[in-house]
């Protein structure tokens, strides 16, 4: 399942807007695993490079953690 990156993505490009961009990706991506826990609905995920639909638990939602990297 999807959670947030052990480490920062950093933005290597000297725009300020630019370098805003991985936080709010990672905000973004948190936004969805809640929305689709609140309403049952599977969220699409990268395991071993196939997409595949999993179940998101609220609990798992509301901390952004399930143990497995995401990349």
């Amino acid at each position: 399942m999807s959670t947030v990156l052990n480490t920062p993505i950093v933005s290597a490009l000297a725009d300020a807007d630019m370098q805003a961009v991985p936080a709010a990706l990672a905000r973004a991506a948190q936004s969805a695993r809640a929305l689709a826990a609140r309403t049952g609905t599977p969220l699409v995920v990268a395991r071993n490079g196939k997409l595949v639909e999993a179940e998101i638990p609220l609990e798992v939602a509301k901390t952004g953690n399930s143990g497995a990297p995401v990349h």
